[in-house]
């Protein structure tokens, strides 16, 4: 199939790729809602009024993202994404934070994996997820810079020095695992029709090299990826040098 400009309906293209955005909705929506579910679950340890504020104005759009992809997917395929998002989350639960600690490292690492790998898809050639991805990007990099503040000042404080590189790494996990694994025959469909850009092992090397500044501030190193259960691409760099 040759690459779309632009495709507006489901029923007008070719039956793998109207499978493919299918599958590429049902993976938004549920990390919208995990993304809810997970920062909503977290709010009893937030401390302060201005960071009270904060993540409840966070778990209210990340449930109007949900609702976006909901409704786009009602209208492109005529048929409910709920239930399978929530078949989705009961066999693929979001781990649930236990700390204000834990939760700054999950809005670092987990929330900016999300961002980095929906970026992707800003040039989508499936124009109504184009068109809501560009927004979600747009609102979701207004917040970006915040857990990582969060979480290199806690690191920083000595409080948490026996339990930080565990979060970390247990977070890091989460966030990797937005990307995909690297080099499927599946991610090279989606590039070759225009739905994303990139291979999910190049924006996992984007994604490694945003986040080393702040994991130098904060004492931290990269785990070997195999021990965390995720599959490196080839020549990725994790040395903090």
């Amino acid at each position: 199939m040759s690459r779309p400009f632009s495709v507006n309906k489901l029923n007008e293209t070719e039956e793998r790729y109207a499978v493919t955005v299918r599958q590429l909705m049902e993976s938004q929506a549920y990390r919208e809602l995990a993304a809810a579910q997970l920062f909503g679950h977290g709010l009893k340890f937030v401390p302060g009024l201005k960071y009270q504020k904060f993540m409840t104005w966070h778990i209210t759009e990340e449930m109007q993202h949900y609702e976006m992809v909901v409704r786009m997917y009602a209208e492109s395929t005529g048929e409910s994404v709920e239930p399978v998002v929530w078949e989705r989350l009961s066999k693929r639960p979001i781990p649930l934070v236990e700390s204000w600690f834990e939760l700054a490292m999950a809005q670092f690492l987990y929330d900016r994996g999300g961002f980095w790998q929906l970026q992707e898809y800003e040039n989508c050639s499936f124009e109504p997820y184009r068109q809501i991805v560009g927004k979600i990007i747009k609102e979701e990099r207004g917040h970006q810079g915040l857990g990582e503040e969060i979480a290199v000042e806690l690191c920083r404080s000595g409080n948490y020095d026996d339990i930080k590189q565990e979060t970390f790494n247990r977070w890091l996990r989460q966030g990797l695992l937005s990307f995909g694994r690297p080099k499927t025959e599946g991610a090279q469909y989606a590039i070759e029709v225009g739905l994303k850009k990139r291979d999910a092992g190049e924006v996992m090397n984007d994604f490694i090299d945003d986040i080393k500044p702040a994991m130098r501030d904060a004492g931290l190193q990269f785990p070997k990826l195999s021990h965390i259960g995720i599959e490196a691409p080839r020549g990725i760099d994790l040395s903090l040098d």
